[in-house]
């Protein structure tokens, strides 16, 4: 669940039907939830994953189509001609052939589960070709509009790579790794083993969806050797998930390791690109005892996994199962052998290691290395010594600030690109740091170069040599747009301007349009500033008003930001109510210890600074005071279930989307690395759980969860149900048949909305008349 899918927000949006019936407090002429879920998207269009390519000429994208919104397409962009053309079109190439299992699941862990069409590509090294994965299969497609079928079967081909030279690809089909030369047929080149619990090529669950590590197989520089995964996963524990459609039930035992429970074995072995010469990589050498159980094969996680920029080494990380250290590991390809380079610890005590892939070893032997270990993500520069063990040399960037993403590394000119909240925590910005910076000379803080314009918020990506800059940025009245930068951050095109002009989507809106407010409040420990975002529609004076209250508030996420929220907060504030969020301690980009008050503590802190929130909200003249009510989805459900219980009477009422109810029923790494396991810590598990005092909610409250929910399972909803049904306890629910843990769909979004609204009218939480 990667900080408890926060990417299923309210702010995330689904196709709809372009129907517009009026509800009851919209106005004729106001946003609809059916229109913001309809094509044309009304934030304009989303590009996805630009690239370019290996020579620097082409740009190619995935762009979603005006029509249907969730079809994306490959396009390409000849920076010598300034023209674009379609690469790929996937409706007409695809076979619409349903995809396997594995491949939904895994596209359910990559949060692209929704999308039709081309979700993912890759150049070749030689700028000619780009690997496309569409319905299952593999296609070859070149610039000028040839495209060739690599494979047509009916399994899936899940984890689709080009090698590093561009000479091989390779995929996983039935739970072995196959590889083949570019154009020809694959083969298999690992065993294939009795049962269903040996998978090779693939990432285990927890590592998908905890840990953003999604493949299971990496191919050396020189493609001479490969890295491959092997996963038994015998040992872990069977949920029972029943699929629940509206026609009919699926049942899958799926394995999912909850809190305290055995891990999958999970073993590394290099080979070559026949599968021969297969050794097995050390991965339990030099543990420290202190930190690991030695006698036990699952008690560490094989967090990354790089190859030396010349091939002579494999470097994998490795992390206790307590996630307080982390073994950086330098691996012999051609024996296995492994040694301790350093070693990661929690910046402080009760604190966990925050995985990153923020870190970059160069071609010079060095290493770029993203670590929390003075409060705050930033930089630090690892140089080799002659025996080939790193030592720190300097750290790169410091302040009260954070680093929140390599963006890219120019070795030529020693340059490096990140992402971070240097200015404005409410802004991640584009900065360049001179990476020979040596101690003695000016500040760090004063070695860095703000490439990017106030005002917005930007995500960022670069070529393989650092010399071109993919922005992308949105800000409160803008919705996001791309370019090309230079280096210096000098725009030199427009991917999409996106520009609100009177033939945008959102035009017809523009005039309605509410700029959200910003501004803190004091936490409950009276001290720590927390940001709020709040929308206020057009108020009438001495009126009282609604409140939204959107939350998340668990571990990870920033919600409140200075980015373009979307159509779907301006529906919600076109019906007359008030938009509020608020980023309690323990979310993320504020340093380690905004985020450490939920050590062993979930259900707690954020409960208290979130009611800071409710409390702040009822001292407002236009805000009706007895008509707050709160939303919230995944960790915001659960947290939903713990507001409503701790403080009757606060909130009007509560939305709770597909809650976690009871911690051990969540996966190991998610849930130890806050929660520590229910057998060491069950004091903790208990005080946090939403299931013994469940009874104690009295303010309406409406459940909602998909019935086939992989993520957070459908137990969770039926052990708080059943708790409340014993208590004589009311509530309301929504389930949704055959949905997994988003609940999204060009129908089922604006039902999902409109049920929340309809359940805040049937309880009176409606703006003035």
């Amino acid at each position: 669940m990667r900080h408890l899918l926060a990417g299923l927000s309210i702010l995330v949006a689904s196709p709809a039907l372009a129907e517009e019936p009026t509800m009851s407090g919209t106005k004729a002429g106001d946003l609809t939830f059916e229109r913001v879920f309809a094509s044309p998207d009304l934030n304009g269009p989303t590009p996805r994953q630009a690239k370019l390519s290996p020579d620097g000429r082409y740009l190619t994208l995935l762009r979603n189509r005006d029509d249907d919104r969730q079809r994306y397409d490959l396009w390409g962009y000849d920076r010598e001609t300034k023209q674009w053309s379609m690469l790929v079109d996937s409706e007409k190439l695809g076979t619409g052939r349903e995809l396997s299992e594995d491949e939904k699941m895994q596209r359910e862990r990559a949060r692209v589960g929704n999308l039709k069409g081309i979700i993912s590509y890759q150049w070749d090294k030689t700028g000619e070709g780009i690997l496309v994965p569409l319905d299952g299969d593999l296609y070859l497609a070149r610039i000028g509009g040839e495209v060739t079928r690599l494979t047509d079967t009916e399994e899936s081909e899940l984890n689709p790579s080009l090698s590093a030279t561009g000479e091989y690809v390779s995929f996983v089909r039935d739970r072995q790794l196959w590889v083949g030369e570019t154009g020809s047929a694959a083969s298999p080149i690992t065993p294939k083993e009795e049962g269903e619990a040996i998978r090779w090529g693939e990432a285990e669950f927890v590592a998908q969806e905890e840990m953003a590590r999604l493949t299971g197989y990496w191919w050396s520089p020189d493609d001479s050797r490969i890295a491959v995964q092997r996963t038994d996963e015998e040992r872990v524990g069977i949920v029972t998930r029943a699929a629940i459609g509206a026609t009919g039930t699926r049942v899958f035992d799926q394995r999912y390791p909850v809190a305290g429970s055995d891990n999958a074995i999970v073993e590394l072995f290099v080979m070559d690109p026949s599968g021969e010469n297969r050794v097995q990589v050390d991965l339990t050498s030099n543990q420290d005892p202190a930190h690991y159980n030695t006698d036990d094969p699952t008690d560490f996680y094989l967090a990354r996994v790089d190859w030396a920029p010349d091939g002579s080494a494999l470097y994998v990380q490795r992390q206790n199962r307590e996630q307080t250290v982390m073994d950086v590991l330098k691996v012999d390809p051609l024996t296995g052998k492994a040694e301790v380079l350093f070693t990661e610890h929690a910046a402080m005590e009760d604190y966990w290691i925050n995985l990153s892939d923020d870190y970059k070893f160069l071609k010079d032997g060095s290493l770029l290395w993203w670590s929390e270990r003075d409060g705050y993500g930033h930089f630090y520069h690892y140089l080799q010594n002659e025996e080939g063990s790193l030592f720190p040399f300097q750290q790169l960037t410091n302040g009260k600030w954070v680093v929140t993403d390599l963006v890219g590394v120019d070795q030529h000119a020693r340059k490096v690109f990140f992402l971070a909240t240097r200015d404005d925590v409410l802004e991640q910005h584009v900065y360049a740091l001179d990476l020979d910076w040596v101690t003695g000379g000016p500040p760090g803080y004063e070695n860095i170069t703000r490439l990017t314009e106030r005002g917005f918020t930007h995500s960022a990506s670069m070529d393989g040599e650092g010399k071109t800059l993919l922005i992308s940025r949105s800000g409160p009245d803008q919705p996001t747009q791309s370019y090309i930068a230079d280096s210096s951050g000098k725009r030199l095109a427009w991917l999409e301007e996106n520009a609100l002009d009177a033939g945008h989507p959102y035009a017809a809106n523009l005039a309605s349009h509410r700029a959200p407010q910003f501004g803190t409040i004091k936490a409950a420990d009276g001290e720590t500033d927390l940001f709020y975002k709040m929308i206020t529609p057009e108020m009438e004076p001495g009126k009282r008003y609604p409140v939204y209250y959107y939350h998340y508030s668990g571990p990870g996420p920033q919600i409140v930001n200075r980015a373009w929220g979307g159509a779907l907060e301006q529906a919600i504030v076109d019906k007359g109510y008030i938009y509020f969020e608020l980023d309690n301690r323990g979310t993320a980009n504020r340093g380690v210890a905004f985020e450490q008050p939920l050590y062993r503590a979930m259900g707690g802190v954020e409960v208290r600074d979130q009611k800071k929130g409710a409390e702040f909200l009822k001292t407002l003249d236009f805000v009706d005071p007895d008509k707050i009510a709160i939303d919230g989805w995944s960790y915001g459900g659960y947290m939903t279930l713990k507001q409503l219980q701790a403080d009757p009477g606060l909130y009007a009422a509560g939305i709770s989307g597909a809650p976690v109810t009871k911690w051990e029923l969540y996966d190991t790494h998610y849930t130890e690395r806050y929660m520590g396991t229910p057998q060491n810590d069950m004091e903790a598990y208990e005080t946090a759980s939403a299931i013994p005092d469940a009874t104690k909610v009295t303010d309406p409250l409406l459940i909602i969860h998909g019935m086939a929910d992989d993520n957070v399972v459908f137990e969770n909803a039926t052990e708080i149900i059943a708790a409340m049904q014993e208590g004589n306890v009311p509530f309301e629910m929504m389930l949704y048949p055959g949905y997994t843990h988003r609940v999204a769909g060009e129908k089922i979004s604006p039902h999902r909305y409109n049920s929340v609204f309809r359940f805040l009218e049937a309880h009176g939480v409606t703006p003035p008349e």
